[in-house]
């Protein structure tokens, strides 16, 4: 097996993985305005992201994947942000 064909299918299963994912969720309430606007715009970013992704055919060699999977995971920082605000 080629390094190409590898390569393809390593970004096919990033692009199949996120997506299996679906988008972050805005789940942070009012009494943190800050995190709960980040977080918006965080689920916005992603959303670009994926109409991107199927303007160009999903052919961006995994990076808009990756990209995808980081902004899911500022989303869960956020999160837990507020829930650690809420502790004190």
């Amino acid at each position: 097996m080629s390094a190409k064909m590898i390569l393809g299918s390593a970004a096919l299963i990033l692009v199949a993985s996120a997506a299996i994912a679906g988008p972050p969720v805005d789940n942070i309430g009012k009494r943190h305005p800050n995190l709960a606007a980040a977080q918006r715009l965080s689920t916005q970013a992603y959303e670009k992201i994926s109409a991107a992704q199927q303007a160009n055919e999903w052919d961006m060699q995994g990076h808009a994947a990756k990209a995808k999977e980081l902004l899911d995971q500022v989303n869960r920082e956020l999160k837990a942000a507020a829930e650690a605000a809420n502790h004190h």
